[in-house]
């Protein structure tokens, strides 16, 4: 093997001090366990797993899109069989993720042990909504077809494009958010972050239809409310403000801090949009905008004017 020393000849392999290292990880461990007041008591596993949360969700995408998204192999005969197979392994395995997270928020509320009736009914309520989140990343898929002239197909745009397969994380992703499965919701979240570069917020609403095109640096804030067959580009930023804070200091959570971009908008590559404003329906905002106040429906703001007045129902020249 590369690196073994021994092997190649050159000698005994170096000592690491290993005893020692293990010793003072271990020490770590458990300074930072008894600050959080957690358990010491050699149980498994207290935290949901993101290897495991990562094979859910490529296997629900197979489930999902199956001739697609499946295994090479798969026949249109057998669709409902390995659909069927692959969704009962998918949500046993998650319903284990859903039972680590309750189980967590009980420790450290300190109300006891999670009820696996809840855990199952949530995971019920899970799947029930997969048929109706397939019909609307239908209209996500057709929104990128349509709105991006490089694209040759629906398939090209499904299996190819960063924004695709960042909204479907992110529609999985806002299920779990509303079902109370905050810390799964998160995890779906950040696997589509790592792989695209696009970092939605599970906690946003997001309505059919929705594009992003190239989609690197993008970022969709918590409380994000986004309408009907909008388009983003690159590099957009829909985020706070201002961060209040309470007595003690702390960042206060849960406020509408983030905007409203109703149907029909349009947001260029770089703009950063900031606070609870609302983009009126049909607006336009170009490229590299900075922008912290609300704008009327069917408004173009573009770079040069963005500090300006808007012109209601027409462009800007």
């Amino acid at each position: 093997m590369p690196g073994d020393t021994k092997r190649a000849g050159r000698g005994s392999p170096p000592d690491w001090d290993l005893e020692r290292v293990v010793a003072e990880l271990r020490a770590a461990r458990h300074r930072w366990r008894e600050s959080r007041n957690r358990s010491r008591d050699g149980g498994g596993r207290e935290l949901p797993s993101r290897a495991v949360i990562q094979e859910v969700v490529t296997a629900l995408c197979g489930a999902l899109f199956p001739m697609r998204l499946g295994p090479p192999d798969l026949r249109h005969d057998t669709e409902d069989r390995y659909v069927s197979r692959t969704l009962d392994a998918a949500l046993s395995a998650l319903l284990q993720q859903v039972l680590l997270e309750l189980r967590h928020n009980a420790r450290q509320s300190g109300t006891g042990a999670s009820d696996e009736a809840h855990a199952i009914a949530l995971v019920r309520r899970f799947a029930s909504e997969l048929p109706q989140l397939r019909a609307v990343l239908d209209t996500d898929v057709l929104a990128a077809f349509r709105g991006d002239p490089a694209a040759r197909s629906v398939d090209e745009v499904l299996l190819c494009y960063p924004g695709v397969l960042a909204i479907t994380h992110h529609r999985l992703a806002h299920v779990l958010w509303r079902l109370d499965a905050p810390l799964l919701a998160r995890i779906v979240a950040e696997l589509a972050h790592t792989a695209t570069g696009i970092d939605i917020h599970p906690g946003a609403t997001i309505g059919p239809s929705f594009f992003i095109d190239h989609g690197t640096g993008v970022v969709i804030g918590e409380t994000t409310v986004i309408g009907e067959r909008v388009r983003l580009y690159q590099a957009v930023t829909l985020g706070a403000k201002h961060f209040p804070s309470d007595e003690d200091g702390s960042l206060k959570k849960g406020l509408l801090r983030h905007p409203i971009v109703e149907d029909d908008v349009v947001i260029y590559a770089g703009a950063t949009i900031l606070g609870r404003i609302t983009i009126g329906r049909g607006a336009t905002i170009g490229g590299n905008v900075w922008l912290t106040r609300s704008v009327p429906a069917g408004s173009r703001v573009m770079q040069a004017r963005s500090q300006d007045t808007t012109t209601e129902g027409g462009p800007d020249t």
